[in-house]
């Protein structure tokens, strides 16, 4: 029930759905605060955000799939784990509701998660960025680079990313991205694509695209959850932001080829740390 400028609406969509296609996440963590910043609810911005995302992210997908850079098996289980952690969040972000706790759960937790990952997503992609300068040679997988995790029961072969490890640490990192997504309204490519790097060791040739059709399964369960239990989507909001993320996205992608994986995280860092500070700033002026 607000009037807000259409072209605004649509110009906020493109500009998330270019960084979805960039750097392989959803945009929620983004989008989602910009909304509620203009004066919409949270409850609304939340569910309605899950839409736009679930559309940017097709678009970048397909992109990523036609370059056959996506591993459809591992994809596979992480759809499955986020589908049950959706349900989960789903309910939770209902009780919040009914208990009046949404909004300063919502500000805390993007305040501490984006402000934790963002510091240590800019102080890796910096040492990165300084070893490379300095002639620093490092290979994007080693041998010593497996951990106990890789070790654990029910180990599976994935083939495309070239792996051979348990199906657990699979399955929770899908089960938690599923539950923050649907609390958040955020995507969780921000939090899914180092965690497929730095701890399953998936190549770099497939993360993006791995985690865009991950994005795109969860949040299509999560904006049904949501229009079923809460009634918070809107439907007019939810369309003007996908029109403008899905082209976005398309332009996002071809860009991503032109920078390397350190100018990436680095530049993603400092998105999260500035979306985390300015959630700080509302709660300390409230």
């Amino acid at each position: 029930e607000l009037s807000m400028n259409l072209f605004v609406l649509i110009g906020i969509g493109g500009a998330v759905g270019f960084l979805s296609g960039l750097f392989g996440v959803g945009g929620g963590f983004l989008l989602t605060p910009l909304l509620i910043f203009t004066g919409v609810p949270s409850p609304v911005a939340i569910a309605s955000v899950t839409a736009q995302v679930a559309a940017a992210s097709t678009s970048g997908a397909l992109s990523y799939y036609r370059r056959n850079a996506i591993d459809l098996h591992l994809a596979l289980y992480l759809i499955l784990a986020s589908t049950i952690g959706s349900m989960i969040g789903v309910a939770i972000f209902t009780l919040l509701r009914a208990a009046g706790q949404l909004d300063l759960f919502i500000a805390v937790s993007y305040l501490l998660l984006l402000g934790f990952l963002g510091s240590l997503m800019l102080f890796e992609a910096a040492r990165s960025i300084m070893r490379r300068r300095s002639g620093v040679v490092t290979r994007d997988k080693l041998p010593s680079q497996h951990s106990w995790i890789h070790g654990l029961p029910m180990r599976i072969r994935f083939k495309k990313s070239r792996l051979y490890i348990s199906v657990l640490p699979v399955l929770a990192i899908g089960l938690f991205i599923g539950i923050v997504g649907a609390l958040l309204g955020i995507g969780g490519g921000f939090i899914l694509v180092p965690a497929l790097v730095y701890i399953l060791r998936v190549p770099a040739n497939v993360v993006v695209g791995t985690s865009l059709l991950q994005v795109v399964a969860m949040m299509c369960v999560t904006t049904v959850l949501q229009a079923l239990t809460s009634q918070s989507v809107d439907i007019m909001l939810a369309f003007c932001l996908m029109v403008g993320g899905t082209v976005g996205a398309q332009f996002g992608a071809s860009a991503g080829k032109y920078l390397r994986g350190d100018q990436l995280r680095a530049l993603l860092a400092l998105l999260v740390l500035a979306v985390a500070i300015r959630f700080g700033l509302t709660l300390v002026l409230s």
